[in-house]
């Protein structure tokens, strides 16, 4: 009895390390980190879908790069995202958004809902990864949200500038724009395979898909539905 008492508490203490390992893992939290669910719940569910003010770290990550030399947008107007995901095989992964504070909130229910139904999301972290350059970040399937920077094919700021556009699965729902003379212009590049909407495809976003539900329940748009040319990846809410 003595002998199975000491292996119940050394089982105990070494669950307890592990789950204070788990938990350290998270609370480091580098976005693309493929975890597992036993960690996610040593470390607490509700932890890992939040929104909160840029710090000092993030704002290192973010200057000269999406966070330009002149941006004319508050630092105090920005929040970190903080949220988890599933990929296309399966796997939990950590992922990060700076967004607008206005829609920060229903980002992060947003997410924890797609969440919830194991919805595939590729890659979410911040496009400071790849310099801020939009077709780099699109090319490898990245999602993101701020980026101070001028519309696609104009002059004017993208609503990204503010933080107040999502692109979602980027590489399978590209920019898809026919010009006067015929050509059609498609972004990224390697998006141009599933301009074709009639496809069947993984990360396929079209009003069928749950993450065009969700957004458009919480008041944003789509350009899918534009008639000018088609955005499929991009969610916005203009306030």
């Amino acid at each position: 009895m003595r002998l199975t008492i000491t292996s119940l508490l050394l089982a105990v203490a070494l669950a307890c390390m592990a789950g204070n390992g788990n938990s350290r893992k998270l609370e480091l939290w580098k976005a693309g980190e493929k975890v597992s669910l036993d960690e996610v719940r040593h470390y607490g569910l509700e932890k890992c879908f939040t929104a909160g003010k840029i710090s000092n770290a993030v704002f290192g990550r973010m200057k000269n790069k999406s966070y330009k030399k002149g941006c004319t947008v508050p630092l105090s107007d920005l929040r970190y995202i903080k949220t988890l995901h599933y990929n296309g095989n399966g796997d939990i992964v950590t992922g990060e958004m700076v967004c607008n504070r206005l829609i920060a909130d229903d980002v992060v229910k947003i997410f924890r809902r797609l969440f919830d139904i194991h919805y595939p999301i590729e890659r979410m972290v911040l496009i400071d990864n790849y310099d801020a350059d939009d077709e780099r970040s699109m090319s490898d399937n990245n999602s993101s949200s701020f980026n101070y920077r001028p519309m696609t094919g104009g002059r004017s700021l993208s609503l990204h500038s503010r933080g107040l556009a999502i692109d979602l699965n980027t590489r399978y729902n590209p920019y898809v724009k026919k010009t006067k003379s015929g050509k059609t212009i498609v972004k990224p590049a390697s998006g141009r395979p599933y301009a074709d909407r009639s496809r069947r495809f993984a990360y396929k976003i079209d009003h069928n898909d749950p993450a065009y539900r969700l957004f458009r329940q919480y008041g944003f748009r789509w350009g899918g539905d534009w008639h000018s040319l088609k955005d499929y990846q991009h969610f916005e809410k203009q306030l």
